[in-house]
């Protein structure tokens, strides 16, 4: 039987939104589970799942979100960073784009779940790394007021809306005409700090700030 336009619309937005959710799932593996759903079929809704997480299975229903999306075409299209669970417990952060055809309706959906229980036990072992004891020890590998050197480039850079290694030539300049006028060019090996903050030679500085 032949398929309507409208059918082969479908078809060709559910392959891509399956390249696209292909793409993610091997770029986030694996702490990302990434999920696509053919609301056409509600009952069977997970046409592929990448990174699995969440246990579920392609042939399964779709959720709580996606039957609302089906009765309702003013269901928002984009839901991003909310906060979910997994049946087991886990905590999650998901988001969820809602795919429309030609005439408004809602066909598929992209979503991605990730894990933060993992992000957790990550920022746990960091924060015990970065625990320094010895307390009554006082030794200082910095030289002084270097990190108010660093904080100065940082609000620069941020006032441009860029960051220290990406500043143009004619921004650094003047950034150099501010520490030297604020007088950070002073401080113990200024630069020395400003070059390694910069991401640019000694030589460099020393130009931009004649």
């Amino acid at each position: 039987m032949k398929k309507s336009a409208l059918e082969r619309e479908h078809e060709s937005l559910l392959d891509q939104v399956k390249q696209i959710a292909d793409g993610l799932g091997q770029t986030f593996a694996p702490f990302c589970e990434v999920v696509v759903h053919d609301l056409r079929d509600p009952g069977h809704a997970i046409l592929a799942i990448h990174n699995n997480l969440s246990g579920r299975a392609v042939g399964d229903p779709a959720t709580e979100l996606g039957l609302a999306r089906i009765a309702d075409e003013d269901y928002p299209q984009l839901l991003t960073n909310y906060p979910n669970q997994f049946g087991d417990g886990r905590r999650a952060k998901s988001t969820s784009v809602g795919i429309k055809d030609s005439s408004g309706r809602y066909v598929a959906a992209l979503c991605l779940n990730v894990d933060l229980n993992l992000f957790r036990g990550i920022q746990n072992v960091l924060e015990q790394f970065c625990t320094a004891s010895g307390a009554g020890v006082k030794e200082s590998l910095d030289p002084a007021n270097a990190e108010a050197i660093r904080e100065r480039i940082d609000q620069y850079a941020m006032s441009l809306s860029t960051t220290p290694q990406a500043l143009k030539t004619e921004h650094r300049r003047a950034l150099m005409q501010e520490l030297k006028q604020a007088g950070f060019l002073e401080v113990r090996k200024s630069m020395e700090i400003i070059a390694a903050h910069l991401g640019v030679s000694r030589a460099t500085v020393y130009n931009d700030a004649k």
